[in-house]
């Protein structure tokens, strides 16, 4: 065997390499763990030669040397793992160009479940039944081990209906709901965000005008915030920390959060109807979308007022910034396509066709990839941002609303 690869094939670090690159979706998370440990063990024991070979005794070491044959089963064994981690691999490239190491989470209203996607290879690999009616939106916890999805209730946003009162706690791994918090009251409980600096889960409590923070070790209700108005359904985060924005839907207002003293800053006066917000990488701009035209209002973090609106060709829902600051994307629910807003000029600058009602917009954390729920067709569209094209479109579930992103491990 030549020198090259003896040396290559007798680093333990060589052989431990092939088996660090992860594991399908497909596969549990335990699973993972039971099969790589061994293996790894195993292909660092038989490249530092620990271990002896029985089996080449009784045959293959009457026909070739013992280093041969050593130094080919060590090769077999690379052979072998290369395999593996070409196969198990979920780390990959994408057809927007970066890389995606994570899982998509996608709440599906009607059919009361949480689907589990593969982003590779775009298909639903698992549905998590969320036991309660319903769930619209879904946070992952940054480790990307649970998924916490509020029980909004069986209607929509200002309509007659149940008023929901539980978070479930769902282990992503496991596959099942494991805990739930329980408001001992119906406040329907809407969109959850992790805090960026506390860690802590703010969650959106419509019927009593307010968000509440959750402690996500304990799940105990530790405070809330008051937002001073009527259906305030969407939250944003300021990336500090410091501020947190609520669309309040039928009030047609935007409450400012004081989040460090949890306090009611102010409302900001908007639009007659108002759906979904967002907030620019640099904490300057937050967006809504006015229901009753089609624009978007633009809010200046500064002064605490529209300082301008952008004009679209149709009604808009969900926003997302892209992790650059340069654009937002913007979901025309009302033309059943998705577009882009250059954010230094306000303008709206291209559009895509997409399946039936996009929604919502969720930018993968390399920023190379935008998902767009489009609930009446039950898929996700993934939108390559490089190229600005429909890269492919994944199915979900029924009434498929809210996505989140669960890191890889």
């Amino acid at each position: 065997m030549p020198k090259f690869l003896r040396c290559c094939l007798g680093s333990s670090s060589f052989s431990q390499s092939f088996f660090v690159l992860g594991w399908r979706e497909e596969k549990d998370y335990e699973e993972r763990e039971r099969f790589i440990d061994p293996v790894r063990k195993l292909g660092h024991d038989l490249c530092s030669r620990r271990l002896t070979y029985p089996a080449l005794k009784s045959k293959h070491e009457r026909m070739y040397p013992p280093e041969i044959s050593r130094g080919w089963f060590r090769l077999s064994l690379m052979a072998v793992s290369l395999g593996f981690a070409t196969q198990l691999s979920v780390v990959g490239k994408t057809g927007g160009g970066g890389t995606s190491s994570g899982m998509l989470l996608v709440a599906n209203k009607g059919d009361h479940t949480l689907s589990l996607i593969d982003p590779v290879a775009g298909k639903e690999i698992a549905t998590i039944p969320e036991d309660g009616v319903t769930g619209h939106e879904v946070i992952a916890s940054p480790d990307g081990r649970f998924a916490y999805v509020p029980i909004f209730g069986n209607s929509g946003v200002g309509r007659p209906g149940t008023d929901g009162q539980l978070i479930r706690v769902m282990d992503l791994a496991k596959r099942q709901v494991v805990a739930t918090v329980d408001f001992g009251k119906g406040v329907r409980p809407h969109c959850a965000l992790i805090h960026p600096t506390n860690g802590r889960l703010y969650v959106t409590t419509e019927v009593a005008r307010s968000v509440s923070i959750i402690d996500p070790k304990t799940l105990a209700i530790v405070g809330s915030v008051p937002t001073g108005d009527a259906q305030s359904h969407m939250l944003a985060i300021s990336h500090d920390g410091r501020r947190g924005y609520t669309a309040n839907v039928g009030s047609g207002t935007v409450s400012v959060l004081d989040l460090e003293a949890n306090t009611l800053l102010m409302t900001i006066p908007v639009a007659t109807l108002v759906q979904r917000i967002s907030i620019s990488k640099d904490d300057r701009w937050v967006f809504t979308a006015d229901q009753t035209k089609p624009r978007l209002m633009v809010i200046d973090t500064k002064t605490n007022q529209v300082s301008t609106s952008i004009p679209l060709p149709g009604l808009a829902y969900g926003t997302a910034c892209t992790p650059d600051g340069r654009s937002l994307v913007v979901a025309l629910i009302g033309l059943n396509k998705v577009g882009r807003v250059d954010l230094a000029t306000m303008k709206l600058v291209e559009t895509l066709d997409l399946p039936k009602s996009p929604e919502f917009v969720l930018i993968r954390p390399d920023g190379a990839v935008a998902y767009v729920s489009c609930g009446a067709s039950k898929q996700v569209a993934a939108i390559d941002l490089k190229h600005w094209k429909v890269e492919k479109l994944i199915e979900a579930g029924k009434g498929a609303d809210g996505l989140a992103w669960a890191a890889g491990r």
